[in-house]
C-alpha cells in the first residue's frame, strides 16, 4: 500500500566486492559512484526551476521546468525519446469501398503534419533515437519520400473530414478538421516511449524484462500489431515475431532481415501508422560545487532509468554523498517488487534500490553489465 509521502530518501549501502589486484595492473570491478542517500521529492514542474537553481535538486525529472528568465549555463538538458505520434482510423466507421479512398484520409493528414513545429516528422516506427536504427534507416527514408509524393499527388482534402485529436498535439491539426463531437474519422494520438519500455520491464526476473525490450521491432511490434486487419498479413507477422523471440535464425544477417521483414509487414496497412515522434528534455544542475557529473542516460527513458543512477556523481563528493531528485508525479504504485514500482516514481525508486545484474545499455537496444567488468582471465599465470 502506497504512503501518502511527498519525499523518499532510499538509503543505499554501496557493494563491495572482493578481489585480486596484481601490481602494474587495473581491478576488473570497480564501484559505482553511487550515493550513499537519494531525496526523491515531488514537484510540480513550476516549482522545479528556483529548486535547480539553487542546488536544492540536483535534477527534475519531470516536464521541463518553468524557467523566468534564460537558462543559466549551470542547468543543462539532456533529450531523449518523448512519445511517439500516430495517426489511426476510426475502426468503427463505415469501411471504405477501396484501399485508395481507405488511405486517402490518413495521407492527407500526414502530408498535411509534415512541417509543423513541435514534433519530428518521421514516418516510420523506429526513430534515430533507437540504438538499432541504422538497421532501418533506409527504409525510415523511403518511408518519409513516399508519404511526401503522396501527399503532392493529392489535390484536394477528403470532404468532411473529422479528426479526433487533443493535448499538445491539437496545433497540428488544421482547425476546421477537429472534431466537434463524439464522431471521428481518425485520430492523432501520442503513445509515451518510456511507458512503452516501462510496462514491458515488469518481471520476477530482475525488472530485467525481455531481452529485445529496446529494440525497435518490439516497440513497432506493440503500437501496430493490433491494427493488421488480414489474417494471411497476421498470421506472417506473429511467424517473424515467434522467430525473432526463439533466437530462430542462423546469424546476424538473417536476424536483421527478418527484423526488417516483420516492420515492413506491421507498417504495410495505413489503419495506424506511426508519423513522427517528439523530444523529451530534462534538466540538471552541472553548477561547480554542488551539481553533478559524469551522467549517463537512455536515449528511451532519459534519466529515469537505472543508467542515470549507476552513473551520477556529485561534483562535491569524490564517492557517495547526497542526491537530491524531483519528480512531477507522486507515487500511486504499490511499493513491491512484484505487482508494484510500475509507476513513474516507483520505476526510479526501483532503479535506486533493485541493484540488477544487468542494466539497458544507454545508446544501445542490448544490456550491459552493472558494476562488474567481463575481463577473461590470464591461465597462463
Amino acid at each position: 500500500m502506497v504512503k501518502p509521502l511527498s519525499l523518499l530518501a532510499a538509503l543505499a549501502a554501496a557493494l563491495a566486492t572482493a578481489t585480486v589486484g596484481r601490481s602494474g595492473h587495473e581491478l576488473p570491478v570497480y564501484p559505482s559512484y553511487y550515493p550513499h542517500e537519494i531525496a526523491i521529492e515531488t514537484i510540480p514542474p513550476e516549482g522545479a526551476a528556483p529548486l535547480l537553481l539553487e542546488n536544492k535538486i540536483q535534477a527534475y525529472l519531470g516536464p521541463q521546468p518553468r524557467f523566468s528568465d534564460n537558462v543559466p549555463v549551470s542547468i543543462r538538458a539532456v533529450e531523449s525519446l518523448g512519445s511517439f505520434v500516430i495517426v489511426l482510423r476510426n475502426p468503427a466507421a463505415p469501411a471504405p469501398t477501396d484501399a485508395a479512398s481507405a488511405c486517402a484520409a490518413v495521407e492527407t493528414i500526414v502530408g498535411d503534419i509534415a512541417g509543423k513545429q513541435g514534433f519530428v516528422f518521421h514516418p516510420y516506427p523506429i526513430t534515430p533515437l533507437h540504438g538499432d536504427y541504422l538497421y532501418y534507416a533506409d527504409l525510415a527514408e523511403a518511408a518519409k519520400a513516399r508519404f511526401l509524393r503522396a501527399h503532392a499527388r493529392t489535390s484536394a482534402a477528403p470532404a468532411n473530414l473529422r479528426v479526433k485529436v487533443g493535448g499538445a498535439l491539437q496545433h497540428l491539426i488544421r482547425p476546421e478538421w477537429i472534431a466537434q463531437g463524439l464522431e471521428w474519422d481518425v485520430a492523432v494520438e501520442e503513445v509515451d516511449a518510456a511507458d512503452l519500455v516501462a510496462s514491458s520491464m515488469t518481471s520476477v526476473n530482475g525488472w530485467l524484462g525481455p531481452p529485445w525490450m529496446k529494440a525497435g521491432w518490439f516497440h513497432a511490434e506493440r503500437m501496430l500489431a493490433d491494427a493488421i486487419e488480414d489474417g494471411e498479413t497476421r498470421a506472417r507477422a506473429n511467424a517473424m515475431l515467434g522467430r525473432l523471440e526463439a533466437s530462430d535464425y542462423r546469424d546476424a544477417v538473417e536476424r536483421i532481415n527478418l527484423q526488417r521483414d516483420l516492420v515492413t509487414t506491421l507498417t504495410s496497412s495505413c489503419r495506424k501508422l506511426v508519423v513522427g515522434y517528439t523530444i523529451k528534455r530534462q534538466y540538471l544542475s552541472v553548477e561547480f560545487s554542488d551539481g553533478i557529473e559524469n551522467i549517463g542516460f537512455d536515449s528511451i527513458e532519459g534519466l529515469n532509468s537505472p543508467m542515470f543512477i549507476r552513473t551520477v556523481k556529485l561534483k562535491n563528493f569524490p564517492w557517495n554523498g547526497w542526491l537530491m531528485l524531483g519528480i512531477d508525479k507522486a507515487p500511486n504504485a504499490a511499493w513491491n517488487p512484484i505487482a508494484g514500482f510500475n509507476d513513474s516514481f516507483g520505476r526510479l525508486l526501483w532503479s535506486a534500490v533493485g541493484d540488477p545484474a544487468l542494466v539497458p545499455a544507454p545508446y544501445d537496444s542490448g544490456w550491459m553489465l552493472n558494476r562488474l567488468s567481463d575481463v577473461q582471465s590470464n591461465s597462463g599465470r
